[in-house]
Order: C-alpha cells, then sequence, then structure tokens
C-alpha cells in the first residue's frame, strides 16, 4: 500500500517573466537540468499522469517556467498541495545566445525572487559526468542558499557495476554525500516513493 499518493494534479500556467508567475502562495519544489534529461518524463512518472506535462524528443522545447499544482495524501490521510516548477533547461547549443541569456535572467530572477521554495531538484543524466553546465547550474543554486536534491534520471539505462560508478562521478563531481543523490527511473518509477517522502517531509 503506498504511504503517499498525488491525489490531484493540474497545469496552472507557464510564466515567460517574475510577473506573470503564479500570485498564489503555495510551497513550491522545483526541477531543473539539462535540456532532454528528462523533466517532464519525471513530473509525469511522479504525479502518475502520462501527459500533465509535454514531453518532447526536441531538447531546448521548453522555454517557460511552467507550474503545476499537485495534492499528495499521506497514510493518515494528511493533505498538502505546493507547486511544481518545472524550469527551461539549460546546456542547449543550438538556442541562440541571446535566448539563453534571457532565459539564464528569468530563471535566476525567479529563483531570487520566489518567496517559498522548498528545494531544488537538479536532475543529471545518470549516463553520463555532470557537465560544465551542470556544475554551474548546481553551483549557482548553492550560493542562493537553495537546498538541493540531486537526482540521477535515466537510471535504468544502466547496469548495476556501471550505474555504481556513475554515481560515484556524479557525487564526487559536485562535491555532495551519497545520499545527497537519488536515482531515479521515470519508466520503472524506481525512486518515486523516495521522491515523494522528501516532497512530504520539505512540507511539514
Amino acid at each position: 500500500m503506498e504511504e503517499i499518493k498525488i491525489i490531484r494534479s493540474e497545469y496552472v500556467t507557464s510564466a515567460v517573466s517574475r510577473k506573470t508567475c503564479p500570485e498564489e502562495l503555495l510551497p513550491e519544489i522545483v526541477f531543473v537540468g539539462r535540456s532532454n534529461v528528462g523533466k517532464s518524463s519525471l513530473i509525469n512518472s511522479l504525479t502518475n499522469r502520462k501527459s500533465l506535462a509535454r514531453t518532447s524528443g526536441t531538447p531546448g522545447k521548453t522555454q517557460t517556467i511552467n507550474f503545476f499544482r499537485v495534492t499528495l495524501k499521506a497514510l493518515d490521510d494528511t493533505r498538502r498541495e505546493f507547486f511544481l516548477v518545472d524550469l527551461p533547461g539549460y546546456g542547449y547549443a543550438k538556442t541562440s545566445k541571446t535566448n539563453r541569456k534571457l532565459w539564464a535572467k528569468f530563471i535566476d530572477e525567479y529563483l531570487s525572487s520566489r518567496r517559498d521554495i522548498k528545494f531544488v531538484c537538479q536532475l543529471i543524466d545518470m549516463r553520463h559526468p555532470p557537465q560544465e553546465s551542470d556544475l554551474n547550474s548546481f553551483a549557482r543554486l548553492v550560493e542562493k542558499n537553495l537546498p538541493v536534491l540531486v537526482v540521477a534520471t535515466k537510471s535504468d539505462k544502466l547496469g548495476k557495476t556501471e550505474r555504481q560508478k556513475h554515481l560515484d562521478a556524479i557525487k564526487n563531481s559536485l562535491g555532495v554525500d551519497a545520499e545527497s543523490i537519488l536515482p531515479y527511473s521515470s519508466t520503472k518509477n524506481e525512486g518515486r516513493d523516495e521522491l515523494l517522502n522528501v516532497i512530504l517531509n520539505s512540507l511539514t
């Protein structure tokens, strides 16, 4: 029996500036990562919805900050409501330099101004060592004193030995301990219960 259930999830809005972010004050759980790292797939896995967040094989497709209102219910019937926030992917080389600067400024404004960010999920593709853009993103989050959970996506693509090797590479590159990294497979929902627990704990 699931300890935590998502009983409601809905798309709210796509913001293109700080002024167009929702005025409603709810706790926010933020997802950030390189283009095509699997943010939308993870949101769909977490909420148990096939197409709540639109997935695309085209990197750089998400060019807005997308807000989803989610309600979860714990085993004791406690209910908590929050926003899942999907930030534009970074590191997509084919996007113009002007666009990259605009997105970076917008994301920085969002991260600096929102009042109730509980923590940020920094998504990193487990199959590859963290790239420079991953390291820069992680460093900016730490500088802003935002709690960060590193989510290593696409964990099902690696065998056990390879997987540990790649987790160690992420750990060493970011200078975090093993407990700060959560392996996740959106296709198999591996890591889903653990992430829901982290979210619930952050809301209480």
